[in-house]
């Protein structure tokens, strides 16, 4: 009974004039914002932080998260009709999601990200209601050990995730961990790797990397190859939306693997959508029967991340909230909102809080709710953007990418390295090595070596302790696992081209 009196209450605040009017901001923003490439949540929150100064902090965390979890919803739709990322959590739903665009299929793709969207929240919202202090204990149990070993997990997974070459992943994840040494030292606070240029003492921006590897890749390639009325009005009608018999079957499960997947991942704090988008669907690859269809236009391939990244959306306040522990800048903004407010976050929130904690959980149901209202009726909309010609809709979307990547920190050197990185993604596409795992690589490098350092120093250089501790041990096994039956499947499939 009393979680049904806590959802009661967090339902009459959510539900509040001024409360619904924040939320409906929120998710607007947010999700047009995820639609543009490279202004990202964060550029979004840091611009109205001050505003949250004028208001309560049960509206000002309602409009802020409306603006974090909108622009998961907003940023699948780039990287569906462009290939470009609007979030890195959106990054690896470019690689089936592009796929089906070309196809004609892009009105369907759009219609079932925002059910995936829906789903993933919803199941992250049921999670989080249901079983924060249980997770929040569980979180409290991971160490630096742990999260390297978690990490390395990822790691590995992210070697098979495209392609049928896990050699090339391994690469690409290996370059993505050496990419992300780039700056300054946290222990030693000594520049490492940045060839002299004072800007890259923060290390390579991450809006940056990803929009050269994915979109500006993408327009170079495309240079040439221009195919006008290749998507006919057809493909924008409202029976185009609709998925068929096959793509319904094969969308359920993914997304309730998915939901899992990004509501654990996102309980963790350091890992978030982004891992969980990843990780999803590198999982949903070793599921399928036909693995091969992934990076073709696979609905599972679509499936998996988008519902896995918005569920990691809502778990993800649970080390923020319950633990005073934010996972990421995002969320340490939305700490510094209860902060401000002279309210202490930690374990005593929800019950010296509760109006606050059950607000703003409720609130994510009816967020999720206006993001589904207001994006499939503008699904027909951003299917035209396919109809523009294509010299005139990529140097648009190459201003876009300017743009936002500039405004993250007002900085014209992240513009020119966005360009640095097109060439290269280019010329991994040539070679046929996938950037999804270099991205990945990149992310969590600095935070993996983080971990492994700290867990060095607390065993006093013992390497033993990432095995001696349980959780650890397991996780890694598991690595080992994914890893030797990987090489194990590639050496099996060229065994047959050598014996010809």
């Amino acid at each position: 009974m009393d979680i049904l009196a806590n959802l009661g209450l967090g339902l009459s605040v959510a539900l509040s004039g001024t409360n619904l009017l924040y939320c409906f901001v929120g998710v607007v923003l947010g999700t047009f914002l995820g639609v543009i490439p490279g202004v990202g949540v964060l550029a979004a929150i840091s611009m109205l932080f001050p505003l949250t100064y004028f208001l309560e902090p049960t509206t000002a965390l309602i409009m802020l998260a409306g603006i974090w979890y909108g622009t998961s919803y907003g940023g699948s739709t780039a990287s569906i009709l462009l290939n470009v990322p609007g979030t890195p959590a959106n990054a690896v739903t470019c690689l089936d999601g592009y796929p089906m665009a070309q196809k004609g299929r892009a009105a369907m793709a759009l219609f079932m990200t925002t059910v995936a969207s829906f789903v993933g929240g919803s199941i992250g919202i049921v999670l989080l209601s249901a079983f924060a202090p249980l997770i929040a204990g569980a979180a409290l149990a991971f160490g630096s050990a742990e999260y390297f070993a978690l990490m390395v997990l990822g790691l590995i997974a992210a070697t098979g995730i495209v392609g049928d070459d896990p050699l090339k992943g391994l690469i690409m994840v290996v370059v993505g961990l050496l990419l992300g040494l780039v700056g300054t030292d946290v222990f030693s606070g000594t520049a490492r790797f940045t060839l002299g240029y004072l800007e890259l003492r923060d290390g390579i921006a991450l809006v940056a990397l990803a929009m050269g590897l994915f979109g500006v890749s993408e327009v170079i390639a495309s240079v040439g190859r221009i195919r006008p009325g290749r998507f006919d009005a057809s493909t924008i009608r409202i029976r185009a939306m609709v998925p068929t018999r096959d793509e319904m079957r094969r969308s359920w499960m993914p997304m309730l693997r998915g939901s899992g997947v990004g509501a654990f991942f996102g309980a963790l704090p350091g890992t978030g959508p982004s891992l969980a988008a990843f990780i999803a669907y590198a999982v949903e690859k070793r599921a399928a029967r036909e693995p091969e269809r992934f990076g073709k236009g696979a609905i599972e391939g679509v499936m998996a991340p988008e519902s896995a990244n918005n569920s990691a959306d809502q778990t993800s306040f649970i080390p923020t909230l319950a633990l005073g522990i934010p996972g990421s800048p995002t969320m340490a903004l939305m700490l510094g909102v209860l902060i401000i407010h002279g309210i202490a976050p930690g374990p005593g929130l929800m019950t010296n809080e509760p109006a606050l904690f059950w607000g703003l959980i409720m609130s994510f149901w009816i967020g999720n709710i206006l993001l589904v209202l207001l994006n499939v009726p503008l699904i027909g909309l951003w299917v035209r953007l396919l109809t523009i010609p294509y010299p005139l809709l990529f140097p648009a979307v190459l201003m876009f990418i300017c743009i936002g990547t500039y405004s993250v920190n007002n900085s014209a050197f992240d513009v020119m390295v966005v360009m640095v990185f097109g060439a290269l993604g280019y010329l991994f596409r040539l070679l046929s090595f996938p950037p999804a795992p270099l991205l990945l690589g990149f992310v969590l490098g600095p935070l993996l070596e983080e971990h492994f350092r700290r867990a060095m120093l607390l065993s006093r250089g013992d390497p033993m302790t990432f095995v001696e501790r349980p959780i650890s041990s397991v996780l890694l096994g598991i690595a080992a696992l994914i890893l030797i039956w990987t090489l194990f499947n590639a050496i099996r499939r060229t065994r047959p081209q050598q014996t010809l």
